[in-house]
Parts: structure tokens; C-alpha cells; sequence
């Protein structure tokens, strides 16, 4: 089973996708994939583990997801957007090469058996339009993955100011 879990910032994405995950499994697993870039990004990296206890089983991997043994499990995957930066930043912002890379990491996890994956993403391109030729490739990428996993996932939740919307069942 696949969840895709998107909204805009602080539209409780996390706190929805982690109260499903424990919903579904008393250990549930959770994947970040921030890059740690600087101390500020360290702050956030350390106030969301500081959200789950020991019931959690933490792994951080920035980019290959196909490197994890989700069979059997239940996995939060946090998030698409700093994960597609991964790939921006090391590609030298090379769209199409990101998403040939990005979408051969996720059939990867969704060909492994007996899983649910919780994916979180963002919805970037609903807000205020990217500035920068570099910005707007970006949303561009974001946009074209998130349609891409929205299409293969079994459900699809948009969370609006913490209340979760079922767009896809």
C-alpha cells in the first residue's frame, strides 16, 4: 500500500502521515531525507526526531531509497521535496535526469512486497510563483514527481490547515 501525503507548509503533512504510521504498526519506520546544509537546517532535523520515541526506527538516506528493506513494514518517507533537492544539487539541476533517478528509486520501493510506504511531499507550485529561472525548474520537478507518485499511489491525502482531504482512494 502506498499513501502519498501532500499540502502546503506546516499543513500538518508530518503529524498526519506519523499518527497513520503508528496507526498501522507498533514500529513503524521513518526516512528522513534532509541533507543537513547548515546548523538552522540541523534545528529541524533535530526537532523532528525529538517527535518520535523509541517506537520509531530511524534511518536517514538522502537520496537511495532502494537501499532500504521496507518488506514487512510500515515506513514514513519525509520528504519528497528535500529528496528532489538531493537529486537537483548533485545533477546540477538537470530536470529530466532528477526524475529518471527519483522515479527509478521509488519503483524500486514499490516493487518490494508486502509494504506500506507513507510518502510526504509538498505542494510548492500552489504558492507564491518562483522568482528565479532556477526556482521555477524546481517547482517544475516537484510538480512533475508529485503527479507521477500521486498516479501510482493507492491513496492520495491533501492536507488543508491540518484536516486531511482523501483526493485519491
Amino acid at each position: 500500500m502506498i499513501y502519498l501525503i501532500t499540502g502546503g507548509e506546516r499543513s500538518g503533512k508530518s503529524r498526519y502521515a506519523q499518527d497513520l504510521a503508528m496507526e498501522l504498526s507498533a514500529r513503524p519506520m521513518y526516512v528522513a531525507t534532509a541533507r543537513k546544509w547548515d546548523g538552522d537546517f540541523q534545528k529541524r532535523i533535530d526537532r523532528h526526531q525529538q517527535e518520535r520515541d523509541e517506537r520509531w526506527i530511524n534511518i536517514e538516506k538522502e537520496k537511495q531509497w532502494s537501499e532500504i528493506d521496507f518488506s514487512g513494514k510500515v515506513a514514513v518517507i519525509d520528504c519528497v521535496t528535500l529528496w528532489l533537492t538531493n537529486f537537483f544539487v548533485d545533477t546540477k539541476n538537470d530536470v529530466a535526469l532528477c526524475l529518471e533517478q527519483a522515479k527509478a528509486e521509488f519503483e524500486q520501493v514499490a516493487n518490494q512486497e508486502n509494504t506500506t510506504v507513507i510518502i510526504i511531499t509538498n505542494e510548492i507550485g500552489m504558492g507564491v510563483h518562483a522568482e528565479t529561472q532556477i526556482g521555477r525548474k524546481f517547482t517544475e520537478l516537484q510538480g512533475w514527481m508529485n503527479q507521477y507518485l500521486a498516479k501510482n499511489a493507492d491513496k492520495v491525502i491533501l492536507m488543508i490547515s491540518g484536516i486531511p482531504v482523501t483526493i485519491k482512494q
